[in-house]
Protein backbone atom coordinates (compact mmCIF):
# COMPACT_ATOMS: atom_id res chain seq x y z
CA UNK A 1 0.00 0.00 0.00
CA UNK A 2 1.22 3.18 -1.27
CA UNK A 3 2.51 6.04 1.57
CA UNK A 4 -0.38 8.46 0.38
CA UNK A 5 -2.99 5.57 0.75
CA UNK A 6 -2.14 4.68 4.04
CA UNK A 7 -1.98 8.75 4.89
CA UNK A 8 -5.61 8.95 3.50
CA UNK A 9 -6.60 6.04 5.86
CA UNK A 10 -4.96 7.93 8.41
CA UNK A 11 -7.45 10.95 8.25
CA UNK A 12 -10.33 8.38 7.77
CA UNK A 13 -9.80 6.96 10.67
CA UNK A 14 -9.44 10.19 12.40
CA UNK A 15 -12.74 11.31 11.45
CA UNK A 16 -14.29 8.32 12.57
CA UNK A 17 -13.26 8.67 15.86
CA UNK A 18 -14.10 12.18 16.21
CA UNK A 19 -18.03 10.68 14.90
CA UNK A 20 -17.60 8.80 17.85
CA UNK A 21 -17.14 11.61 19.95
CA UNK A 22 -13.18 11.00 20.66
CA UNK A 23 -11.52 14.50 21.56
CA UNK A 24 -9.81 16.07 18.91
CA UNK A 25 -6.39 15.86 20.50
CA UNK A 26 -6.80 12.38 21.36
CA UNK A 27 -8.06 11.08 17.89
CA UNK A 28 -5.30 12.90 15.85
CA UNK A 29 -2.78 11.30 18.60
CA UNK A 30 -4.35 7.57 18.28
CA UNK A 31 -4.71 7.81 13.91
CA UNK A 32 -1.05 9.44 14.14
CA UNK A 33 0.51 6.86 16.59
CA UNK A 34 -0.52 4.02 14.48
CA UNK A 35 0.15 5.67 11.10
CA UNK A 36 4.01 6.40 12.70
CA UNK A 37 4.32 2.61 13.91
CA UNK A 38 3.14 0.99 10.24
CA UNK A 39 5.99 3.31 9.04
CA UNK A 40 8.71 2.56 11.47
CA UNK A 41 8.01 0.02 14.31
CA UNK A 42 7.04 0.00 17.93
CA UNK A 43 10.48 0.56 19.71
CA UNK A 44 11.49 3.49 16.85
CA UNK A 45 7.56 4.98 18.03
CA UNK A 46 8.59 4.74 21.65
CA UNK A 47 11.79 6.05 21.32
CA UNK A 48 10.07 9.22 18.97
CA UNK A 49 7.46 9.38 22.46
CA UNK A 50 10.35 9.99 24.77
CA UNK A 51 11.58 12.96 23.45
CA UNK A 52 8.91 14.44 21.64
CA UNK A 53 6.40 16.03 24.24
CA UNK A 54 9.27 17.44 26.12
CA UNK A 55 10.92 19.90 23.31
CA UNK A 56 7.28 20.60 22.28
CA UNK A 57 6.09 21.80 25.29
CA UNK A 58 9.58 23.24 26.74
CA UNK A 59 8.97 25.86 24.07
CA UNK A 60 9.37 29.09 25.98
CA UNK A 61 7.03 30.52 23.22
CA UNK A 62 4.02 28.53 24.26
CA UNK A 63 3.87 30.09 27.65
CA UNK A 64 1.97 32.98 25.77
CA UNK A 65 -0.95 31.04 24.87
CA UNK A 66 -2.12 30.30 28.54
CA UNK A 67 -1.25 34.16 29.69
CA UNK A 68 -2.84 35.61 27.12
CA UNK A 69 -6.37 32.99 27.78
CA UNK A 70 -5.89 33.83 31.72
CA UNK A 71 -5.83 37.43 30.88
CA UNK A 72 -9.50 36.99 28.93
CA UNK A 73 -10.57 34.96 31.57
CA UNK A 74 -10.19 37.36 34.40
CA UNK A 75 -11.38 39.93 32.16
CA UNK A 76 -14.96 37.86 31.68
CA UNK A 77 -15.37 37.06 35.46
CA UNK A 78 -14.62 41.01 36.38
CA UNK A 79 -17.51 41.44 34.28
CA UNK A 80 -15.98 43.47 31.37
CA UNK A 81 -18.30 41.83 29.13
CA UNK A 82 -20.79 43.57 30.39
CA UNK A 83 -19.50 47.01 30.91
CA UNK A 84 -18.34 46.81 27.52
CA UNK A 85 -21.50 46.27 26.03
CA UNK A 86 -23.15 48.64 28.13
CA UNK A 87 -20.84 51.60 26.89
CA UNK A 88 -21.43 50.55 23.41
CA UNK A 89 -24.94 50.50 23.82
CA UNK A 90 -24.93 54.05 25.56
CA UNK A 91 -23.82 55.43 22.49
CA UNK A 92 -25.37 53.41 19.71
CA UNK A 93 -28.46 51.70 20.49
CA UNK A 94 -30.54 54.95 19.87
CA UNK A 95 -30.26 53.90 16.15
CA UNK A 96 -31.82 51.30 14.62
CA UNK A 97 -29.92 47.89 14.66
CA UNK A 98 -27.43 50.22 17.27
CA UNK A 99 -27.92 47.34 20.10
CA UNK A 100 -26.41 44.93 16.99
CA UNK A 101 -23.47 47.38 16.58
CA UNK A 102 -23.06 47.81 20.29
CA UNK A 103 -22.97 44.17 19.93
CA UNK A 104 -19.88 44.05 17.32
CA UNK A 105 -18.32 47.19 19.50
CA UNK A 106 -18.00 45.43 22.78
CA UNK A 107 -17.13 42.37 20.88
CA UNK A 108 -14.06 44.31 19.07
CA UNK A 109 -12.63 45.54 22.52
CA UNK A 110 -13.10 41.95 24.50
CA UNK A 111 -11.12 40.33 21.03
CA UNK A 112 -8.69 42.66 22.47
CA UNK A 113 -7.84 40.97 25.48
CA UNK A 114 -9.52 37.49 25.02
CA UNK A 115 -8.17 35.93 22.00
CA UNK A 116 -10.51 33.21 21.93
CA UNK A 117 -13.30 33.03 19.69
CA UNK A 118 -15.50 30.50 21.44
CA UNK A 119 -14.50 32.05 24.97
CA UNK A 120 -16.17 36.35 23.14
CA UNK A 121 -18.86 33.83 21.76
CA UNK A 122 -19.98 32.01 25.15
CA UNK A 123 -19.22 35.42 27.12
CA UNK A 124 -21.66 37.91 25.04
CA UNK A 125 -24.15 34.95 24.86
CA UNK A 126 -24.91 35.74 28.66
CA UNK A 127 -23.78 38.99 28.48
CA UNK A 128 -25.59 40.71 25.01
CA UNK A 129 -28.73 38.06 24.22
CA UNK A 130 -31.10 38.97 26.78
CA UNK A 131 -30.69 42.29 26.51
CA UNK A 132 -31.14 42.06 22.64
CA UNK A 133 -34.07 40.00 23.36
CA UNK A 134 -35.41 42.37 25.92
CA UNK A 135 -35.79 44.90 23.01
CA UNK A 136 -37.21 42.36 20.48
CA UNK A 137 -34.48 41.99 18.66
CA UNK A 138 -35.36 39.17 15.99
CA UNK A 139 -34.46 35.91 17.53
CA UNK A 140 -32.52 34.13 14.59
CA UNK A 141 -31.03 37.62 13.75
CA UNK A 142 -29.78 38.49 17.46
CA UNK A 143 -27.84 35.06 17.81
CA UNK A 144 -26.58 35.09 14.71
CA UNK A 145 -24.56 38.31 15.59
CA UNK A 146 -23.02 36.64 18.76
CA UNK A 147 -21.92 33.65 16.79
CA UNK A 148 -20.38 36.20 14.05
CA UNK A 149 -19.32 38.83 16.50
CA UNK A 150 -17.50 35.85 18.76
CA UNK A 151 -14.66 35.39 15.72
CA UNK A 152 -13.89 38.70 16.55
CA UNK A 153 -12.24 37.36 19.77
CA UNK A 154 -9.41 35.38 17.02
CA UNK A 155 -9.58 38.56 14.30
CA UNK A 156 -8.56 40.78 16.82
CA UNK A 157 -5.56 40.70 17.83
CA UNK A 158 -3.79 39.07 20.47
CA UNK A 159 -5.18 36.12 19.05
CA UNK A 160 -4.02 32.07 20.42
CA UNK A 161 -4.81 30.87 17.02
CA UNK A 162 -2.12 33.21 15.61
CA UNK A 163 0.08 32.17 17.80
CA UNK A 164 -0.41 28.82 16.72
CA UNK A 165 0.23 29.41 13.65
CA UNK A 166 3.22 31.56 14.08
CA UNK A 167 5.08 28.83 16.03
CA UNK A 168 3.96 26.14 13.63
CA UNK A 169 5.35 27.91 10.61
CA UNK A 170 8.15 29.69 12.62
CA UNK A 171 6.87 33.38 11.93
CA UNK A 172 7.48 36.58 14.16
CA UNK A 173 4.05 36.47 16.76
CA UNK A 174 4.42 40.43 16.81
CA UNK A 175 4.74 41.50 13.00
CA UNK A 176 1.40 38.62 12.74
CA UNK A 177 -0.51 41.31 15.49
CA UNK A 178 0.46 44.09 13.54
CA UNK A 179 -0.89 42.16 10.03
CA UNK A 180 -4.07 41.22 11.86
CA UNK A 181 -4.99 44.59 13.10
CA UNK A 182 -6.30 46.15 10.06
CA UNK A 183 -8.59 43.16 9.04
CA UNK A 184 -9.85 42.46 12.49
CA UNK A 185 -11.31 46.14 12.64
CA UNK A 186 -12.40 45.88 9.07
CA UNK A 187 -14.17 43.00 9.96
CA UNK A 188 -15.97 45.06 12.71
CA UNK A 189 -17.22 47.56 10.05
CA UNK A 190 -18.02 45.17 7.87
CA UNK A 191 -20.43 43.74 10.36
CA UNK A 192 -22.10 47.23 11.55
CA UNK A 193 -22.71 47.61 7.69
CA UNK A 194 -24.52 44.14 7.21
CA UNK A 195 -26.29 45.03 10.38
CA UNK A 196 -27.46 48.46 8.74
CA UNK A 197 -28.58 46.77 5.58
CA UNK A 198 -30.50 44.30 7.03
CA UNK A 199 -32.43 46.48 9.54
CA UNK A 200 -33.06 48.70 6.72
CA UNK A 201 -34.81 45.95 4.85
CA UNK A 202 -36.22 44.69 8.37
CA UNK A 203 -36.98 47.65 10.74
CA UNK A 204 -38.35 44.83 13.11
CA UNK A 205 -35.42 42.86 13.12
CA UNK A 206 -33.64 45.56 15.11
CA UNK A 207 -35.47 48.12 17.02
CA UNK A 208 -34.24 51.13 18.11
CA UNK A 209 -33.58 52.20 22.05
CA UNK A 210 -34.55 55.23 23.35
CA UNK A 211 -31.70 57.51 23.34
CA UNK A 212 -28.87 57.86 26.59
CA UNK A 213 -28.20 61.59 27.93
CA UNK A 214 -24.07 62.50 27.54
CA UNK A 215 -23.92 61.85 31.83
CA UNK A 216 -24.71 58.31 31.38
CA UNK A 217 -22.59 57.71 28.93
CA UNK A 218 -19.99 59.18 30.31
CA UNK A 219 -20.79 56.87 33.75
CA UNK A 220 -20.32 53.84 31.75
CA UNK A 221 -17.04 54.84 29.64
CA UNK A 222 -15.59 55.61 33.15
CA UNK A 223 -15.89 52.06 34.03
CA UNK A 224 -14.44 50.77 30.96
CA UNK A 225 -11.58 53.28 30.56
CA UNK A 226 -8.95 51.37 32.87
CA UNK A 227 -9.06 47.84 30.97
CA UNK A 228 -9.26 49.65 27.48
CA UNK A 229 -5.88 51.54 28.58
CA UNK A 230 -4.03 48.26 29.89
CA UNK A 231 -5.71 46.30 26.33
CA UNK A 232 -3.99 49.60 23.99
CA UNK A 233 -0.77 49.42 26.78
CA UNK A 234 -0.30 45.50 26.18
CA UNK A 235 -1.04 45.25 21.90
CA UNK A 236 0.99 48.71 21.75
CA UNK A 237 3.95 47.59 23.50
CA UNK A 238 4.05 44.44 21.63
CA UNK A 239 3.52 46.76 18.45
CA UNK A 240 6.62 49.26 19.29
CA UNK A 241 8.57 46.48 20.60
CA UNK A 242 8.61 47.64 24.41
CA UNK A 243 8.38 43.67 25.21
CA UNK A 244 7.61 40.62 23.55
CA UNK A 245 4.45 39.25 23.28
CA UNK A 246 4.59 36.63 26.11
CA UNK A 247 5.89 39.96 28.18
CA UNK A 248 3.14 41.83 27.12
CA UNK A 249 0.52 38.93 28.21
CA UNK A 250 2.04 38.76 31.91
CA UNK A 251 1.78 42.67 32.21
CA UNK A 252 -2.08 41.94 30.91
CA UNK A 253 -2.63 39.24 33.37
CA UNK A 254 -0.95 41.67 36.24
CA UNK A 255 -2.68 45.11 35.41
CA UNK A 256 -6.03 42.95 34.50
CA UNK A 257 -5.96 40.91 38.35
CA UNK A 258 -4.90 44.74 39.99
CA UNK A 259 -7.68 46.66 37.69
CA UNK A 260 -10.33 43.92 38.64
CA UNK A 261 -9.36 44.32 42.49
CA UNK A 262 -9.70 48.25 42.39
CA UNK A 263 -12.88 48.39 40.65
CA UNK A 264 -13.97 45.53 43.55
CA UNK A 265 -15.13 43.04 40.62
CA UNK A 266 -12.61 40.31 41.15
CA UNK A 267 -12.01 37.87 44.22
CA UNK A 268 -10.41 35.46 45.39
CA UNK A 269 -13.41 33.08 43.74
CA UNK A 270 -13.55 34.37 40.26
CA UNK A 271 -9.63 34.34 40.30
CA UNK A 272 -9.57 30.74 41.23
CA UNK A 273 -12.34 30.38 38.95
CA UNK A 274 -10.47 32.01 35.90
CA UNK A 275 -7.49 29.83 37.01
CA UNK A 276 -9.11 26.61 36.54
CA UNK A 277 -10.67 27.96 33.29
CA UNK A 278 -7.13 28.32 31.80
CA UNK A 279 -5.69 25.28 33.07
CA UNK A 280 -8.42 23.47 31.42
CA UNK A 281 -8.51 25.15 28.32
CA UNK A 282 -4.79 25.48 28.11
CA UNK A 283 -4.57 21.91 28.61
CA UNK A 284 -7.29 21.05 26.08
CA UNK A 285 -5.14 23.27 23.49
CA UNK A 286 -1.94 21.51 24.08
CA UNK A 287 -3.05 18.26 23.61
CA UNK A 288 -4.44 18.86 20.10
CA UNK A 289 -0.71 20.31 19.78
CA UNK A 290 0.35 17.07 20.76
CA UNK A 291 -1.97 15.25 18.91
CA UNK A 292 -1.01 17.79 15.88
CA UNK A 293 2.18 17.04 16.16
CA UNK A 294 2.63 13.03 16.30
CA UNK A 295 -0.03 13.01 13.32
CA UNK A 296 2.14 15.67 11.39
CA UNK A 297 4.90 13.30 11.49
CA UNK A 298 2.95 10.43 10.50
CA UNK A 299 2.51 12.46 7.21
CA UNK A 300 5.40 13.10 7.25
CA UNK A 301 6.60 9.43 6.61
CA UNK A 302 3.69 9.31 4.01
CA UNK A 303 5.43 11.98 2.20
CA UNK A 304 1.77 13.14 1.19
CA UNK A 305 2.69 16.88 1.97
CA UNK A 306 5.80 16.37 -0.53
CA UNK A 307 3.33 14.84 -3.28
CA UNK A 308 1.00 17.48 -2.74
CA UNK A 309 3.22 20.29 -3.07
CA UNK A 310 4.57 18.57 -6.50
CA UNK A 311 1.00 17.59 -7.47
CA UNK A 312 0.30 21.64 -7.64
CA UNK A 313 3.29 22.80 -8.73
CA UNK A 314 2.78 20.48 -11.95
CA UNK A 315 -0.85 21.15 -11.84
CA UNK A 316 -0.12 24.80 -14.30
CA UNK A 317 -2.76 27.08 -12.15
CA UNK A 318 -1.84 30.10 -11.57
CA UNK A 319 -0.12 31.14 -8.04
CA UNK A 320 -3.05 32.94 -7.22
CA UNK A 321 -5.73 30.49 -8.47
CA UNK A 322 -4.03 27.78 -6.38
CA UNK A 323 -4.32 30.48 -3.35
CA UNK A 324 -8.13 30.84 -4.07
CA UNK A 325 -8.53 26.56 -4.36
CA UNK A 326 -6.33 26.14 -0.92
CA UNK A 327 -9.08 28.74 1.06
CA UNK A 328 -11.41 27.74 -0.32
CA UNK A 329 -10.93 24.17 0.96
CA UNK A 330 -10.11 26.10 4.21
CA UNK A 331 -13.70 27.07 3.96
CA UNK A 332 -15.12 23.83 3.60
CA UNK A 333 -12.91 22.26 5.82
CA UNK A 334 -13.92 24.72 8.39
CA UNK A 335 -17.44 24.02 8.70
CA UNK A 336 -16.79 20.80 9.92
CA UNK A 337 -13.83 20.77 12.50
CA UNK A 338 -11.95 22.58 15.07
CA UNK A 339 -10.39 25.59 13.66
CA UNK A 340 -7.11 24.93 15.61
CA UNK A 341 -7.00 21.11 14.47
CA UNK A 342 -7.70 21.97 10.98
CA UNK A 343 -4.96 24.71 11.22
CA UNK A 344 -2.24 22.36 12.52
CA UNK A 345 -3.47 19.52 10.25
CA UNK A 346 -3.09 21.26 7.28
CA UNK A 347 -0.06 23.82 7.19
CA UNK A 348 2.11 21.29 7.17
CA UNK A 349 0.77 20.23 3.55
CA UNK A 350 -0.34 23.83 2.65
CA UNK A 351 2.48 26.24 4.26
CA UNK A 352 5.47 24.74 1.62
CA UNK A 353 3.49 25.30 -1.28
CA UNK A 354 2.23 28.50 -0.86
CA UNK A 355 5.63 29.59 0.24
CA UNK A 356 6.93 28.07 -3.13
CA UNK A 357 4.85 30.60 -4.83
CA UNK A 358 5.26 33.51 -7.49
CA UNK A 359 3.64 35.56 -5.94
CA UNK A 360 5.72 39.05 -6.05
CA UNK A 361 6.43 39.02 -2.17
CA UNK A 362 8.93 38.52 0.08
CA UNK A 363 8.74 35.03 1.58
CA UNK A 364 8.20 36.19 5.00
CA UNK A 365 5.65 38.49 3.57
CA UNK A 366 4.18 35.42 2.09
CA UNK A 367 3.68 33.93 4.99
CA UNK A 368 2.26 36.66 7.43
CA UNK A 369 -0.34 37.87 4.69
CA UNK A 370 -1.17 33.76 4.32
CA UNK A 371 -1.85 33.71 7.88
CA UNK A 372 -4.20 36.83 7.71
CA UNK A 373 -5.77 34.75 5.23
CA UNK A 374 -6.39 31.61 7.32
CA UNK A 375 -7.21 33.64 10.03
CA UNK A 376 -10.60 34.69 8.00
CA UNK A 377 -11.38 31.81 6.66
CA UNK A 378 -10.80 29.88 10.24
CA UNK A 379 -13.70 32.84 11.36
CA UNK A 380 -15.78 32.06 8.72
CA UNK A 381 -15.80 28.62 9.17
CA UNK A 382 -17.11 29.31 12.66
CA UNK A 383 -19.90 30.60 11.80
CA UNK A 384 -20.86 28.08 8.79
CA UNK A 385 -23.35 25.38 8.36
CA UNK A 386 -23.06 22.06 9.07
CA UNK A 387 -21.23 22.36 12.02
CA UNK A 388 -19.75 26.00 12.69
CA UNK A 389 -18.70 25.96 16.28
CA UNK A 390 -19.82 29.12 17.31
CA UNK A 391 -23.24 28.56 16.35
CA UNK A 392 -23.50 25.59 18.48
CA UNK A 393 -22.05 27.58 21.50
CA UNK A 394 -24.50 29.96 21.45
CA UNK A 395 -27.31 27.26 20.23
CA UNK A 396 -26.17 25.84 23.82
CA UNK A 397 -27.06 28.85 25.58
CA UNK A 398 -30.14 29.79 23.47
CA UNK A 399 -31.54 26.42 23.79
CA UNK A 400 -35.08 27.78 22.37
CA UNK A 401 -33.81 29.32 19.46
CA UNK A 402 -33.82 26.57 16.57
CA UNK A 403 -30.53 26.43 15.33
CA UNK A 404 -31.22 26.93 11.93
CA UNK A 405 -32.43 30.44 12.74
CA UNK A 406 -29.30 31.18 13.63
CA UNK A 407 -27.83 29.97 10.84
CA UNK A 408 -30.26 31.67 8.86
CA UNK A 409 -29.14 34.56 11.25
CA UNK A 410 -25.28 34.72 10.59
CA UNK A 411 -25.82 33.90 6.57
CA UNK A 412 -25.75 37.57 5.52
CA UNK A 413 -22.12 38.12 7.86
CA UNK A 414 -20.82 35.13 5.68
CA UNK A 415 -21.44 37.05 2.61
CA UNK A 416 -19.56 40.16 4.07
CA UNK A 417 -16.65 37.56 5.37
CA UNK A 418 -16.55 36.34 1.88
CA UNK A 419 -16.31 39.59 0.45
CA UNK A 420 -13.77 40.91 2.90
CA UNK A 421 -11.32 37.79 2.03
CA UNK A 422 -11.85 38.94 -1.41
CA UNK A 423 -10.48 42.38 -0.33
CA UNK A 424 -7.49 40.96 1.52
CA UNK A 425 -6.60 38.30 -1.48
CA UNK A 426 -6.59 41.34 -3.90
CA UNK A 427 -4.56 43.86 -1.83
CA UNK A 428 -2.07 41.73 0.34
CA UNK A 429 -0.92 45.48 0.99
CA UNK A 430 -3.56 46.11 3.77
CA UNK A 431 -2.40 43.41 5.59
CA UNK A 432 1.38 44.18 5.24
CA UNK A 433 1.15 48.19 5.18
CA UNK A 434 1.08 48.35 9.33
CA UNK A 435 3.87 45.43 9.61
CA UNK A 436 6.04 47.53 6.97
CA UNK A 437 5.39 50.93 8.94
CA UNK A 438 6.67 49.52 12.09
CA UNK A 439 8.98 47.41 11.26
Amino acid sequence: MSGAMVAVLGFAGMLVLLGLRMPIGLAMLTAGSLGYIHFTSVPIFLNYMKTTPYHLFANYTLSVIPLFILMGALAEKSGLSTALFRAAAAFLGHLRGGLGMALVGACTGFGAICGSSVATTATFSRAALPELRKYNYDQGFATGMVAVGGTLGILIPPSVILVVYAITTEQNIAKLFMAALIPGVMAALFYCAVIAIVVRVNPAAGPALPRVGWPQRLREVVGIWPVMLLAGVVVGGIYGGVFTPTEGASVGVIGMLAVGMMQRTIGWTQVKEALVQTAETSAMIFLILFGAAVFNSFLALSQLPDMAAQAVAGSGLPAYGIIVLLLVFYIILGGLMDELAMILLTLPIFFPIVTALDLGMMPDDIAIWFGILVLIVVGIGLTSPPIGLNVFVVSGIARDVPIMATYKGVLPFVAADVTRLGIIVAFPGITLWLVNWLS
